[in-house]
């Protein structure tokens, strides 16, 4: 507990895995966007601790996309120290215990003996409740035997209901929702902030920035994706706060000062170009989104090779196999 009474506690992601370092980055982002309060951050395989506000807790929860659950962290253990499951307390009222290993981790212990110890230590306190506890206390078998409550469990089909294939206007081409969101968490926007998508498609990660409060921009120089992304907004019930049908070389004197940019440039060979080339494309907009970014405001740009430029500073970079003619690349790029 610190002064003015704000509660500390040490948080449990279990990550989803399907990356091996963008979920810990995103746990990591969306932590220190939330709160300044936040102490050290471990993590291992499939998963990352960390202590924060208990306040925060519900807003880290919301906007996180590469993350399956997160609650408080209960401890630790060898598989040959279980014993020390009897020092694990949990709220009062009923409980169930359910396990998961992480990638075949850990063989030698037993996720069903793993489990009956750990129900048989809580249950000198509280009683079991399969079907419906009040407390839901989950242990992840990974580096070791991790256990933490169920506090939220991330809700991945709100991401299924924004994807291409059920907007009005789609192209074959975008992000998933999931990725999306996860590249804006990557960037540090916070609620409020102004986001531009320079190359905004049909909208995917306009639609997510703004389902997460955000104020957002959205340009592109084809006009009909410029209007497509609009009409997939609305659909949403969601808001652009500007747009315009825009070359990327522009964007600097139209939208100056935004707090992050976020986009996925095309490359694909269906993309629509003007006959321009697309490594060209991908240069200037590097170049026009290190001019447009506020001092200290950050970029996610997704290519699909590696960059690097003199005009802004890359942070990091998170490469996604998609399939064996193309890897996304995940660049975190820092106005100084």
């Amino acid at each position: 507990m610190t002064a003015g009474c704000v509660m500390i506690n040490e948080y449990f992601f279990e990550l989803s895995g399907e990356h091996p370092t963008m979920p810990v980055a995103e746990a990591k982002a969306c932590v220190s966007v939330e709160t300044a309060s936040v102490c050290n951050i471990g993590h291992g395989p499939g998963y990352a601790v960390a202590a924060f506000d208990d306040n925060v807790f519900r807003n880290i929860a919301e906007r996180i996309a590469l993350t399956r659950r997160v609650g408080r962290y209960l401890g630790s253990f060898d598989t040959d120290k279980t014993d020390g499951f009897s020092e694990i307390e949990i709220p009062e009222g009923t409980f169930a215990v359910r396990a998961r290993r992480f990638e075949g981790m850990l063989p030698e212990a037993d996720s069903q003996d793993i489990t009956r110890k750990l129900g048989k230590a809580l249950s000198r306190k509280n009683d079991v409740s399969l079907k419906d506890p009040d407390t839901e206390v989950r242990v992840l078998i990974s580096d070791r035997i991790h256990v933490f409550l169920c506090d939220a469990d991330i809700d991945t089909e709100q991401f299924e209901t924004r994807k291409v294939a059920e907007r009005p206007f789609f192209s074959p081409i975008s992000l998933h929702p999931r990725y999306a969101r996860a590249s804006i968490n990557l960037s540090g926007a916070k609620k409020g902030d102004m986001v531009l998508d320079p190359f905004c498609g049909t909208g995917g990660i306009v639609l997510e920035a703004a389902s997460m409060g955000m104020r957002v921009i959205a340009s592109d120089i084809d006009d009909r994706m410029v209007a497509g992304c609009a009409e997939n907004m609305e659909h949403y019930g969601l808001r652009l706060y500007d747009s315009d049908v825009i070359d990327i070389g522009e964007i600097a004197k139209r939208f100056a000062g935004v707090d992050a940019v976020v986009t996925d440039p095309p490359y694909g060979r269906s993309t629509r170009t003007g006959g321009e080339d697309v490594m060209s494309i991908h240069r200037r907009c590097v170049s026009s989104v290190g001019e447009c970014l506020k001092t200290g405001g950050k970029a996610t740009i997704v290519l699909p090779y590696e960059i690097s430029t003199e005009e802004i500073r890359k942070e990091d970079v998170f490469v996604q196999r998609v399939h064996g003619s193309l890897s996304r690349h995940y660049h975190i790029f820092f106005k100084r």
